[in-house]
């Protein structure tokens, strides 16, 4: 399997870690890197794993979910109150778990469909790192994507 790496950085977004017992749990913002780990087992005809100018798609909808958004956890429970208190105020965008960790599956989940479609199943997502603001991140590298197989 050949793999290569593309990062969107500094996507800025808000988000609000509702269950933790500091000073996350208040909205707060960061400056986000995507980084996606991409393979294949027959690379294209460049020799491309996947042609990095071709992954619009991709960058697009980031953009579209997370630009200048306030990224809430599905079950906080104060989620609904804060937008209806000031509903032009933000650009809402709900994940199962807006820690590093849940934004690394929530990405897995929606690019690697979006990556196997583009690529018309040569191309598969091995993992993603995210990282807030370089100095905190986690990585998601689920054991099917490293045999590209359909996740």
């Amino acid at each position: 399997m050949m793999t290569c790496r593309k990062v969107y950085a500094d996507i800025p977004f808000a988000h609000r870690q509702h269950q933790h017992a500091g000073h996350c749990a208040f909205i707060h913002g960061h400056n986000w890197s995507f980084a996606f780990t991409f393979g294949c087992h027959e690379r294209d005809a460049n020799g491309f794993v996947i042609d990095f100018g071709q992954c619009r798609f991709i960058r697009d909808e980031i953009e579209r979910r997370f630009d200048h958004a306030c990224v809430f956890a599905t079950d906080d429970p104060l989620a609904d109150a804060i937008v209806q208190s000031v509903p032009a105020a933000f650009k809402v965008y709900r994940v199962p778990n807006c820690s590093c960790e849940g934004l690394c599956a929530h990405l897995f989940a929606w690019v690697d469909p979006l990556v196997r479609d583009h690529t018309q199943g040569r191309v598969f997502l091995v993992g993603v790192e995210v990282s807030e603001d370089q100095r905190n991140s986690a990585a998601y590298f689920p054991d099917t994507a490293r045999a590209g197989t359909a996740s």
